[in-house]
């Protein structure tokens, strides 16, 4: 019969080895060593808050650049949307697609106002979209003359 104090499985060194050793400890991952709370001094709303502030910010430089040049319109801005957007219906070299040719040539007998109404409004009943939304009248009119005039 075991004494007392004794564990019928064997001795003190087999129970010691029986148990789960804890392994080498691993390095917290260095994103979740730092969480935002009241007592490190920092908060995710105020994280937000700065985020949301800096690209207002950025916003707003990008709204005065746009309308620093040329009374209100961009050239540059301009040039890229005739060749990015206009292109993707009427084709990068404006020679038609989905959309009509906006060469020189083909747009002759437009003059510039009329064909400034045609970006602002659209054509109904076609694929051609009114820009008016999201463009100026002096932005459609500076496309206008572009088109007329670009080779």
């Amino acid at each position: 019969m075991p004494s007392a104090g004794h564990h019928p499985s064997g001795t003190a060194r087999c129970r010691a080895a029986a148990r789960p050793q804890a392994g080498p400890r691993r390095p917290i991952p260095r994103a979740r060593r730092f969480r935002a709370s009241p007592r490190n001094g920092a908060s995710l709303g105020t994280r937000h808050r700065l985020a949301r502030a800096a690209a207002l910010a950025l916003a707003a430089l990008w709204a005065a650049s746009a309308t620093a040049s040329e009374g209100g319109v961009d050239p540059a801005r301009l040039e890229r949307l005739v060749l990015q957007d206009c292109g993707s219906c009427h084709g990068l070299t404006r020679k038609g697609g989905l959309g009509s040719d906006l060469r020189r040539e083909a747009l002759a007998h437009w003059d510039a106002a009329a064909l400034a109404e045609v970006i602002l409004d659209g054509i109904p009943g076609t694929a051609m979209p009114a820009w008016r939304p999201i463009m100026t009248e002096d932005e459609a009119a500076w496309i206008a003359r572009y088109l007329l005039t670009v080779e």
